[in-house]
């Protein structure tokens, strides 16, 4: 073996590894010192020049300038994925910026004026295809002015106007397509007057607030007549009045009413609390739906049958032994009870704190 040759091997070997050394020596001390230069604190503390911040994994968090510890010029913020979550670009050190904030994929949604860090002026806000969805007004950090929402269109669907933090004034909000409704608001509350149209502009609701709460009358409307009008008392329901076809028409109080019951596809049987049987000449969805659910219940949901759950009296059984509703007053015709109903019944005792029976003895 040539023991020269081995002997220069070792030593070329050593040479190589020593200069690999000393250039990674060369680069961390570089990059310390280009750090310490970035991010520099100066004698009272303060930040100076250039800084970026990472994390503990190397991503970089943030980077811009400092002028005596206030924020200058543009401050960028990253995402982990390296996109840029937010621009701020300071018109006064430290104060205020125009703020741009972006989405992980790089769309912006947002854009506006910071003010010793409070929302300041106009700020517009976007979806990720670039569409504007809202545009607001703030006054230091609140709500202040005048609020509008675009649709995927680009029309106006809503119209609103704050006032430190509350809605106050004119406010108004699409419906479909050309639908709308409008009121007043005043301290976040809704005041006076509210209507909602349609598409073909034919008014369906109108009615009254005060304080924030439904108070007088409510009504509401079908291809331009009236078919239910409500009275309120401060958010409370005072009574509703129905519309009913008998061939004539006739507004009938959903207190005076005890069962209803389908009779064939177009006709409706209900019957009032004082024994009087009336027959709607319009189909029970069109009649249940204005009733409402506070008082009404189905007891033999298939059958389409509904009962003021104030009249329930209990259980029963017919001669052949299947369970009935017993009403005060009763029907002429026996209600059978199906799964819903009994839960019904048993609710309505319950509330009552009244004893379950099981059946009561019916009426012969």
């Amino acid at each position: 073996m040539n023991y020269f040759v081995y002997f220069c091997t070792l030593l070329n070997m050593h040479i190589t590894m020593k200069k690999s050394l000393l250039i990674l020596a060369a680069a961390l001390l570089l990059t310390s010192v280009s750090a310490i230069a970035q991010n520099k604190i100066d004698s009272q503390g303060r930040r100076q020049g250039h800084w970026v911040r990472t994390d503990k994994d190397g991503s970089k968090i943030y980077e811009g300038e400092f002028a005596d510890g206030l924020e200058t010029g543009t401050f960028t913020y990253y995402y982990r994925n390296g996109n840029v979550r937010i621009r701020n670009n300071y018109v006064v050190p430290g104060k205020r910026c125009m703020h741009e904030a972006y989405d992980e994929q790089g769309h912006l949604i947002a854009r506006g004026e910071y003010n010793q860090k409070n929302r300041d002026g106009l700020w517009r806000f976007y979806a990720e295809d670039g569409r504007l969805v809202k545009e607001a007004h703030y006054a230091m950090g609140v709500k202040h002015g005048l609020h509008v929402v675009y649709n995927r269109e680009g029309d106006t669907a809503e119209v609103a106007n704050w006032s430190n933090n509350h809605r106050h004034g004119r406010w108004w909000k699409r419906i479909g397509r050309d639908g709308y409704i409008t009121g007043v608001y005043v301290n976040g509350g809704l005041e006076g007057r509210l209507v909602e149209y349609n598409d073909a502009q034919e008014l369906i609701r109108e009615g009254f607030y005060k304080d924030g709460f439904k108070h007088g009358s409510y009504r509401y409307f079908e291809h331009g007549q009236m078919t239910i009008n409500e009275t309120w008392n401060h958010g409370m329901l005072a009574d509703r009045e129905v519309r009913l076809l008998l061939p004539e028409e006739r507004f009938v109080s959903i207190h005076s009413m005890a069962c209803l019951a389908p009779q064939g596809k177009a006709k409706v049987v209900i019957y009032l609390k004082d024994g009087t049987k009336l027959v709607t000449h319009e189909s029970s969805e069109v009649v249940y739906d204005r009733l409402g659910n506070e008082y009404f219940a189905f007891a033999n949901r298939k059958g389409r049958v509904l009962v003021a759950q104030e009249c329930v009296q209990g259980m029963g059984k017919d001669r052949e032994g299947r369970e009935i509703l017993l009403l005060d007053p009763q029907p002429d015709f026996d209600i059978f009870l199906d799964e819903d109903g009994v839960k019904m019944v048993r609710s309505a005792q319950y509330r009552d704190n009244s004893p379950l029976d099981e059946f009561r003895p019916s009426k012969d």
